[in-house]
């Protein structure tokens, strides 16, 4: 037997801004407001699914430090340079982690300054 990841929590100032980012950006519904101010954001078949839900926890001052974990996404229905557009018409903005602009991927950050990277492949939707 073995663990499942099946919840990604992330700390944030304004969780209301973020679930609807990250909603638009991954197909995302809103799954629960358990009423402490975080919002629990996934796949509309909810929790429990082959995809993990993404927990919004309010937080007044998030940590700013480089963070040790980012999260990675692949276009489903696009190539790469139409997704990029349509990510940063969502509110994403270009991020620079010293980059030197030969990589295959794109380095972003949310609303927040969260960043990720929109990667080339194309995966089928789930």
């Amino acid at each position: 037997m073995a663990c499942r990841l099946s919840e990604l929590v992330l700390e944030c100032r304004d969780p209301e801004t973020l679930a609807q980012f990250w909603c638009d950006v991954l197909g995302h519904v809103v799954l629960d407001r358990p009423g402490d101010g975080s919002i629990e954001i996934g796949p509309a078949a909810g929790f429990g699914g082959l995809e993990p839900t993404i927990i919004l926890s309010p937080h007044p001052s998030p940590e700013r430090a480089k963070p040790r974990l980012h999260l990675d996404v692949n276009p489903t229905d696009r190539d790469q340079d139409a997704e990029l557009e349509r990510l940063l018409a969502l509110g994403a903005r270009p991020a620079d982690v010293g980059q030197t602009g030969d990589e295959s991927w794109h380095v972003l950050a949310d609303p927040e300054g969260n960043e990720f990277c929109l990667l080339r492949a194309r995966i089928p939707d789930l």
